[in-house]
């Protein structure tokens, strides 16, 4: 926060001691976003409209599978602290895309968001507030002081006890305001089709192609078209969910779609943290993979398929007879084998980034779209702007893309090339291979003979998939609601080439040694879970590597020395960390025990005179 000052407010006159040491506390920034506000209908807030409210903002921005994750964690607690407490998203882009308004009202739509969001296209509030990554959660108590910053997921057990304990001082205080939020509920639009997120050609009757299969995202549904793309013929919502496991009520946001040799459909119900399989000779659903809750570092990764739970299924794949499940939610790739009833990780280490090399050496960053061959499984890897392969050797390679922080529009060899946000690919009769470039708007080419990208179709808004009928493609263009059938082109469209880099200013700090310390307080009541070995594990690397002289790797001590090399002025420093805690109970022999994490890509310039401490809030304040 800008030049925050701590403030240790007076005794409460009349009085006694606080039974609890009071907590540190800095005066919070006012809410600016050039974007305005959203779900308040049309009113303008200030932080003065939530004095007397407990206020958390969410610092999300929607191509984040992380934020996506910690939406639904809060979603709770918002409903049971509703009359006492608002969240507030501020949506902070990393795309270019993302700074666009109407793609942020679509997204509100989109991920159901039910409460207020600042849009803040320019970073200003998110400057303000000294935020680093995506998500951060900041709790702002009733007097309008910061009292607690939270980064990453798996804080919404901490963040509840937390409200608990704000509300029984402000109420003892008299400075608490009970009473309805700001939310207002926009209009609902009629249309066939809701932000659909991928699609299926059916077989037909007479062998040939037959109806298509979307699914239905925001409306947790799936839904059958005629071969026009437009019909409604059914509507399956998943309701009759056979098998076991959570999430057997229904779909919850479904994404991907695949066939087995058997007729059945493989649906990835992403929310639900699942694989289910649709019939539609009988229109029965059924639980594949997943318990119903999301995988947490440390769980297992392969066994049983209705024991492992996963996390955010975005596609699948049939290949190699398994089905491939992009795990957009751990940046890796997994296999289900419907043989044996088992999932495995296939490929990645949980490890955000773009590394090629064997399938258990890879990094990823949220694969969200498959698509097979005979020889190569293609797939979309959306943080990195990227489109990789794995080959039959289970090596990953990469085709277009260089890194999480350098995307846009340009075609020509694929080496420089660049993409935004891929959420989908398609396989072509000629080797080739179409790319849903989603926040470009546009549908790509890349094409391994010749090495060269090219692009196919503009203005799609936010294609998320396509899939070839006959001579023609029908893209999923999720944002205007419907189908888009294309002539596949002879001749490429030319467009004018345009690089970007994220939109974060980088942190100046010194040549030598600079020392990281990520700040973790363990959550009140509860302690570091030390049963069974360190309870935390930190993990640093670099673009380009050259950057960190001594330091680098992994270790369970949350704060190290880094010696940067002085000859490498700038790049980015990237940390994963992961603390475990506890309830702190000594009669329990069994306390409830949480997993808090979270990835940093900070970007970092050398400069005499500049910082030689670089702090990284996980939970708590950097006091």
């Amino acid at each position: 926060m800008t030049a925050p000052t701590p403030v240790t407010p007076d005794p409460t006159p009349g009085q006694g001691p606080a039974p609890a040491p009071r907590r540190a506390r800095v005066r919070a920034p006012e809410l600016v976003g050039k974007g305005g506000w959203l779900n308040t209908g049309g009113k303008e807030l200030t932080l003065a409209d939530f004095r007397g409210r407990v206020l958390i903002l969410d610092f999300w921005t929607f191509c984040c599978i992380n934020c996506l994750h910690v939406l639904d964690e809060l979603r709770e607690l918002e409903q049971r602290h509703s009359d006492t407490t608002v969240i507030v998203g501020v949506h902070s882009p990393k795309f270019v895309h993302e700074a666009e308004h109407q793609a942020v009202v679509d997204a509100v739509e989109r991920y159901q968001v039910h409460h207020p969001v600042l849009d803040d296209p320019e970073l200003a509030t998110w400057k303000q507030y000294a935020v680093r990554a995506w998500p951060t959660l900041v709790v702002i108590d009733p007097e309008g002081y910061v009292v607690a910053q939270h980064a990453g997921e798996g804080h919404a057990h901490a963040i509840e006890r937390l409200v608990s304990e704000l509300e029984a001082e402000h109420e003892a205080k008299g400075t608490l305001r009970r009473g309805d939020g700001p939310y207002v509920e926009p209009e609902p639009v009629a249309t066939d089709l809701r932000f659909p997120g991928k699609a299926l050609v059916l077989p037909g009757a007479d062998g040939g192609p037959g109806n298509l299969l979307v699914s239905d995202t925001t409306r947790g549904q799936l839904v059958e078209l005629a071969p026009d793309g437009e019909t409604v013929l059914r509507r399956i919502d998943g309701g009759k969910s056979g098998g076991t496991g959570g999430g057997g009520g229904g779909f919850n946001e479904p994404q991907g779609l695949a066939l087995l040799p058997d007729g059945r459909v493989v649906v990835a119900d992403t929310v639900n943290h699942q694989l289910k399989s649709y019939d539609p000779a009988t229109g029965e659903v059924a639980v594949l993979a997943g318990t119903g809750k999301q995988w947490w570092q440390g769980e297992p990764t392969s066994g049983p398929a209705l024991e492992v739970s996963l996390s955010s299924p975005w596609d699948v794949a049939w290949w190699r007879g398994e089905v491939w499940i992009a795990m957009a939610g751990v940046h890796q790739l997994w296999a289900y084998d419907p043989g044996a009833g088992t999932v495995r990780v296939a490929a990645g280490t949980t490890n955000e980034g773009l590394v090629d090399g064997p399938a258990g050496e890879a990094w990823f960053a949220q694969p969200s779209g498959l698509a097979a061959t005979e020889d190569r499984l293609w797939v979309a890897d959306s943080e990195t702007s990227a489109v990789r392969w794995v080959d039959t050797d289970d090596v990953v390679h990469t085709a277009v893309g260089t890194g999480l922080f350098d995307f846009g529009h340009r075609d020509g060899e694929a080496g420089q090339a660049l993409l935004q946000h891929p959420l989908g690919v398609t396989a072509l009769p000629d080797g080739s291979v179409a790319i849903s470039d989603t926040y470009n708007h546009a549908l790509r080419r890349y094409e391994p003979a010749t090495g060269q990208v090219t692009t196919l179709a503009t203005d799609l808004r936010e294609p998320s998939d396509a899939v070839l009928v006959g001579d023609d493609i029908v893209v999923v263009e999720s944002a205007r609601h419907r189908l888009t059938r294309l002539r596949l082109p002879e001749e490429a469209v030319r467009v004018e080439a345009v690089a970007h880099r994220t939109r974060r200013a980088a942190t100046e700090v010194a040549p030598g040694t600079l020392r990281l310390d990520v700040v973790f307080q363990a959550p009140s009541g509860q302690k570091l879970d030390t049963r069974y070995g360190p309870s935390t594990r930190l993990l640093v690397s670099a673009t380009p590597p050259e950057l960190i002289a001594e330091g680098d790797g992994t270790g369970t001590d949350l704060g190290r020395d880094l010696v940067l090399n002085p000859e490498v002025t700038e790049g980015v420093l990237h940390v994963s960390a992961m603390a475990a805690s506890c309830d702190d109970d000594p009669a329990n022999e069994y306390p409830a025990c949480h997993v808090h994490q979270q990835d940093w890509g900070v970007p970092v310039k050398l400069v005499e005179g500049g910082e030689r401490r670089l702090a990284l809030v996980l939970a708590g304040l950097d006091e």
